[in-house]
């Protein structure tokens, strides 16, 4: 199973993903990839290109974009969503599956 990959934005502690890396983590902040001061879309867009789960305090700012970029991917070609459930089938059991929200543009 590919171990989840961090980037943290200015937000939240420095501290944090140097502490998911000393836990064994792939982590990286806005200050190791020098994106400090960026927007807020340039780094949702920098976080998917590399395939990095984006942790952030500001919810006010990353929900709205999360339901734009969302909404720009709705529509999605019958090969795409396959190979989209079939990554999150090999990937995750059932019982991973229990209470809990999946977004198949995660996959």
């Amino acid at each position: 199973m590919t171990s989840i990959r961090f980037f943290t934005d200015e937000d939240v502690y420095g501290a944090v993903a140097v502490q998911l890396r000393a836990a064994g983590f792939d982590a990286v902040s806005t200050s190791d990839m020098n994106r400090l001061d960026e927007l807020d879309e340039p780094h949702v867009e920098w976080a998917a290109q590399e395939h990095r789960v984006l942790v952030t305090f500001n919810v006010g700012h990353f929900a709205q974009l999360h339901y734009q970029w969302m909404a720009s991917s709705r529509q999605r070609s019958i090969g795409e969503v396959m190979r989209r459930l079939l990554h999150l089938a090999r990937t995750l059991a059932a019982d991973d599956m229990l209470d809990r929200l999946e977004y198949l543009s995660n996959w």
